[in-house]
């Protein structure tokens, strides 16, 4: 469907003291300054003529003994279009599941969680390796405690670490799995480790499991939620609580060595939930869900040295409470959603460019198929220049979520 015309601002409804600094001080016209900050992404929009994006519903998940619904992650894209992602619920035993979907909307369930020994209700992005998935689930195991997993391309799922009792080597993981160029997996817990607040753990191929990092609370940390990403011996990632009582970002060594390289303290944002990306100068991007000059969240830069910047402030009808992964293209824009805010108030997709102006690409409504409340953030296929993503609730069912594609 198309979008109205209100629903993608123009420069000037936006802020007009950021739009004249940054935009009219540069003497760049509105309609070419948007080209130029979507370009990267394929994503032409012409403001001040109304031409936008088309939003199209890809798949409406369904409660129905085989399909999963409630899904809380990020996509991931294959070279052929494909995308895989799990469900926090359903799938054959109402644990979840993991899924395969079509460029052009065919579901396969891929395996569902029993609940058991095997997992259960994964609520966090997959990584994808030779053909094969690996993903983490809060729940199950062999002890109940979280597990770390992987499934091939025909369905069959292996346990490859289940969390023990003792909780020294953490419970609950969650976040984003990331390789190194050896194939070892290093991930997060949110709780458990030497203090009980969380840590950093690798796994290798063959299911041996060291703890990399135990977060101790205060300036340190705690509850790291996110994810990593790696850059050559370094991993990344932010921890939810604690630093200040607000959060970090941090960096630490595939051996174990941390360095917090920011503690927010509520204005610069507060309780940093999504997954970080890095551009090739080494700068780190993400979001927080709260604090900032609305309270309702910002996006952010720190510098490799630990130097941070609020980007944008989120507000109301430009969304608030972003919460999954952003995608940094080549020219350095920002595009992700927002949980909540925007035209209806049941979240966005946004694009925000170098310099700290942002667009609302799409606006979900507040019920109807065209799904609404996307927790996960998006992936863009660089073949076609759509971005998908998911939604916790909407979709034909105006219940159990559904796959998006903003098209170009």
């Amino acid at each position: 469907m198309h979008l109205p015309k209100n629903n993608i601002p123009a420069a000037n409804s936006m802020n007009v003291s950021r739009v004249e600094s940054s935009v009219l001080r540069s003497a760049i016209e509105q309609k070419t300054f948007w080209a130029l900050v979507l370009a990267a992404l394929v994503v032409l929009v012409a403001t001040t003529t109304g031409h936008a994006q088309t939003e199209s519903v890809l798949h409406s998940f369904a409660n129905d003994g085989t399909d999963g619904f409630e899904p809380y992650a990020t996509l991931i894209v294959d070279g052929k279009g494909n995308l895989y992602g799990t469900t926090s619920s359903g799938g054959a035993h109402n644990f979840g599941m993991v899924f395969k979907l079509t460029p052009t909307g065919t579901e396969k369930v891929l395996y569902s969680f029993g609940g058991g020994a095997d997992g259960a209700h994964p609520q966090f992005g997959l990584v994808r390796k030779a053909g094969i998935l690996y993903g983490v689930t809060p729940e199950g195991g062999a002890f109940g405690l979280g597990a770390v997993f992987k499934v091939n391309a025909s369905g069959i799922e292996t346990v490859l670490y289940s969390f023990k009792p003792d909780g020294v080597d953490g419970t609950g993981p969650n976040g984003d799995l990331v390789f190194d160029s050896a194939g070892n997996l290093y991930g997060t817990t949110q709780r458990g480790g030497a203090f009980g607040l969380g840590t950093v753990f690798k796994v290798t191929p063959t299911g041996a499991e060291t703890v990399l990092h135990s977060f101790a609370g205060g300036t340190d940390g705690c509850i790291a939620k996110a994810g990593l990403i790696r850059a050559g011996t370094k991993l990344y990632g932010t921890t939810f609580g604690c630093g200040d009582s607000h959060g970090t970002v941090f960096q630490i060594t595939l051996t174990g060595t941390e360095t917090v390289l920011h503690n927010f303290s509520g204005p610069d944002g507060e309780l940093p939930s999504g997954r970080l990306v890095r551009d090739p100068a080494g700068n780190l991007y993400g979001t927080t869900f709260w604090g900032g000059a609305h309270t309702v969240g910002t996006l952010f830069r720190v510098t490799k040295t630990g130097t941070h910047t609020v980007l944008y402030h989120f507000a109301d009808i430009h969304g608030g409470h972003p919460s999954g992964a952003l995608v940094l293209d080549s020219a350095g824009n920002l595009s992700g959603t927002t949980v909540q805010g925007g035209q209806f108030g049941a979240g966005t997709v946004f694009v925000v460019s170098p310099i700290g102006d942002e667009l609302v690409l799409h606006s979900f409504p507040a019920s109807g198929p065209d799904g609404r409340f996307p927790q996960g953030g998006v992936v863009l296929n660089k073949k076609n220049g759509s971005l998908y993503g998911t939604t916790l609730q909407g979709g034909s069912g105006n219940v159990f979520g559904a796959v998006f594609q903003i098209i170009p």
